[in-house]
This record gives C-alpha cells, sequence and structure tokens, in this order.
C-alpha cells in the first residue's frame, strides 16, 4: 500500500520499495510535446519524468503515468507553448514473436566461423617464430 503522504502529494515514481512490500513498478506512456519555446519545457516535469528535450526541433520526449494520460494530455494541450502532444504507441508493437525461426545461412556462417577460429592452420611465419624461438 502506498503511503498517504506519497498519494496525497500526486508524485509519479518508477519504482518504489516500502517497509513489508516488494518493489511496485508503475505503469508509464511516453508522449512528444512538440513547443514553442524549450525553456517553457521546464513546466512539464511536473506532469511526468521529462526524458529528451530537442531545441533544434522543438520537442520533448516524456513519460507520464499511463493510468492518468488522457488527464494529462488535455491539460499539457492547455498551455500557450504547446503546439500538440502525440501518444507513442511503441508499446502497442509486439516485441515477441511466436513462430520465429532462426535464420539458416546466419547459422551456417556462425558454425563456419567457429571451426575457422578452432582450428587455425599453421603458417610458414608461425614455423619460422617457433624455430627461433627455440635456439
Amino acid at each position: 500500500m502506498v503511503p498517504a503522504e506519497v498519494a496525497d502529494a500526486g508524485l509519479e515514481t518508477d519504482r518504489i520499495e516500502y517497509k513489508g512490500e516488494k518493489e511496485m513498478k508503475v505503469k508509464r506512456v511516453g508522449l512528444a510535446v512538440w513547443v514553442k519555446n524549450t525553456r517553457a519545457a521546464r513546466n512539464l516535469r511536473k506532469f511526468g519524468n521529462i526524458h529528451y528535450v530537442s531545441r533544434r526541433m522543438k520537442y520533448v520526449s516524456m513519460y507520464v503515468d499511463a493510468d492518468r494520460v488522457d488527464q494529462i494530455i488535455r491539460r499539457i494541450q492547455q498551455f500557450k507553448f504547446v503546439t500538440r502532444v502525440e501518444r507513442s504507441f511503441r508499446h502497442l508493437i509486439p516485441t515477441e514473436y511466436d513462430n520465429a525461426r532462426p535464420d539458416q545461412a546466419k547459422e551456417y556462417d556462425y558454425e563456419l566461423d567457429k571451426a575457422l577460429v578452432t582450428s587455425r592452420p599453421r603458417t610458414e611465419l608461425n614455423d619460422q617464430k617457433v624455430d627461433e624461438a627455440s635456439l
């Protein structure tokens, strides 16, 4: 259970560890906020974690709480320095595939390289170095 002080303050954290509890992970959603002035982007800190600020392209990449994302987007859009807000769809892209088969050509190349490394042919230069060392 989250202590009342943290819940009342509206603090947003990624991981919190309390007495007698294990880690609690908060689900986050990425936002791209396009701004007119990057100095004014400091005001966005209270809504979530700012990941990156691009001065040249004038956007802010940030992460916000997934439960309150619609409310946060509405509040951010009310600022005069914000031109538009875009939601990240990265969490919707599958990263694990059911029918993933390894490429046979790559496997063959890997096996070939492995065999070459383990059985190095002796060259004439190597033989000469060994003969000179034994003298």
